[in-house]
């Protein structure tokens, strides 16, 4: 396995000087090519970020040699369309992974209204659905809009969003994350863990914290980075919200601790309906650590989380939902406990990576027997 990847932080967009070049990570090659860094918030300076990738990693992909399957992932999209290009000059099947829709969720989000790129966005997004020889989507509701844009059912392969749930074992302890950070022993915790960025509703977040003032034991902490950090710790300042905690982002070894020291998480998204399509990442995790989930974030985790009954969906963008919900766990701590059973029990039964592993394997060795049959 060989990775061509970007130095920048995908969180602050910002480049690290002392990453080298290349790197054997767990056994993977791991190549950087050069990229144009921004933190600039500018969706056209993003843009340039993201073309100037798709070049280099293209330069840098064509080094590689012995290669079986070439596997590219979007969003941004524009780097999946240097995979393909490399499949193509190197006659290797391409593989597509979709784990978001671009560029449907810019759109939808009102981030991206320029009708020229959206058009051009757009056809290059059912290009690669059209010459893929193999989709795959980490969530069942990108499924409905890859189809509606030419792509045969028999090519795309479900490999959802998961988690490693051996990584949150039992017993972890919260304390001394607790202690560091200033969370007082029968202070209740709201976490939310993640990115800061446009889409994610962090202001509702806070909207919803001024109206849990009154509850002098409850704290909102926020774990994580991102574009509107800095923007949303000066809003809660103004705001005078002394019962929120902005931390920065941790190394994901740390994350079993720091889950740990929470009561509930949240997981929210602005109200936009592209994203009743996704299954985010933290979810999972959030659910492997035995927390419940306070869920702003409609479609198909919504049902994930009702399944499991591991936590509560409030409708997104309403700071008085999701203040409300918090109270709810406040006032019945035997609740926070049972969901965050419920919710590790399903996690382990239905998302473990283990299992998702075995079927991403499949779809390469199936690949990989597809270019020798067509060399026969």
């Amino acid at each position: 396995m060989t990775v061509i990847a970007s130095p920048a932080s995908y969180l602050s967009g910002l480049a690290s000087g002392r990453r080298p070049r290349r790197q054997l990570v767990d056994g993977i090659d791991v190549r950087y090519a050069w990229v144009y860094a921004t933190s600039s918030r500018n969706v056209f300076a993003r843009l340039l970020s993201f073309l100037a990738f798709t070049a280099t990693s293209l330069v840098e992909a064509v080094r590689v040699r012995g290669v079986d399957v070439v596997w590219g992932t979007s969003p941004p999209i524009f780097q999946a369309a240097a995979a393909y290009v490399v499949a193509r000059l190197r006659r290797r099947p391409f593989c597509l992974e979709i784990r978001d829709l671009w560029p449907a969720f810019l759109v939808d989000a009102g981030l991206l209204r320029n009708k020229v790129p959206v058009k051009l966005a757009e056809w290059l997004e059912k290009r690669l659905y059209l010459g893929a020889n193999h989709i795959i989507v980490n969530s069942p509701g990108f499924i409905q809009h890859i189809q509606a844009r030419g792509a045969r059912s028999e090519k795309i392969t479900l490999v959802s969003n998961g988690v490693d749930a051996s990584t949150f074992p039992e017993g972890v302890s919260g304390g001394a994350i607790r202690t560091e950070w200033g969370l007082e022993e029968g202070i209740f915790v709201a976490m939310y863990t993640g990115a800061h960025g446009l889409v994610n509703d962090l202001e509702t977040l806070l909207n919803a914290a001024a109206l849990l003032q009154d509850r002098q034991n409850v704290r909102v902490v926020l774990v994580g980075e991102g574009r509107e950090r800095i923007r949303l710790m000066e809003k809660a300042k103004a705001m005078g919200l002394s019962n929120v905690l902005f931390i920065g982002p941790q190394p994901k070894a740390r994350m079993p601790e720091v889950l740990a020291a929470a009561d509930v998480c949240v997981a929210i998204l602005k109200p936009v309906p592209m994203f009743r399509t996704v299954y985010p990442n933290k979810v999972f995790d959030y659910m492997a650590a035995r927390k419940p989930t306070v869920l702003a974030i409609d479609g198909v985790i919504r049902q994930v989380i009702e399944e499991a009954e591991g936590g509560v969906f409030v409708a997104p963008g309403d700071a008085g939902a999701l203040a409300q919900a918090i109270r709810n766990y406040v006032d019945d701590p035997g609740l926070c406990g049972q969901q965050g059973r419920n919710a590790r029990a399903h996690v382990v039964a239905h998302f473990d990576r283990t299992r998702q592993a075995e079927e991403l394997e499949r779809v390469f060795a199936g690949l990989t027997s597809y270019e020798r049959l067509t060399k026969l």
